[in-house]
């Protein structure tokens, strides 16, 4: 005996990958997945492999995590798949301590982040 399947929550023509535990900011994430937000999935591989921030990198393999469980979950033609969702939070906080002048200390905050990616099979407008 086991529980019951568990509705998809996404359609049909929806693919979603999630990166959690990114070692960079929010902020910083959010400029790069503005970059990618409705683009179709070819061009926004090209944009991120070109890209010079670092966190790239990490973004890239979340859309080619995603271009996979659509090509091989839901069958989805990988030619056709634009990056429907972009959207970024918020992940835990390190909190560290640094030395500073008369006995002080400084903090200083690591902040972690989340990236999920929603890519959507669109038809063609046959013109």
């Amino acid at each position: 005996m086991s529980k019951p399947k568990r509705e998809r929550s996404l359609p049909d023509n929806e693919a979603k990958a999630v990166a959690r535990m990114l070692r960079v900011s929010p902020q910083k994430l959010n400029l790069v997945a503005q970059l990618i937000r409705g683009r179709k999935a070819s061009a926004a591989l090209a944009d991120l492999a070109f890209s010079r921030k670092r966190i790239a990198v990490d973004v890239k393999k979340c859309l080619e995590s995603a271009i996979a469980n659509a090509e091989n979950n839901h069958d989805l033609d990988v030619d056709a798949l634009v990056v429907s969702e972009a959207h970024v939070g918020k992940g835990i906080v390190m909190k560290r301590f640094t030395p500073r002048g008369r006995g002080r200390s400084g903090r200083i905050f690591k902040p972690f982040a989340q990236l999920t990616i929603v890519v959507r099979q669109v038809e063609e407008a046959s013109a």
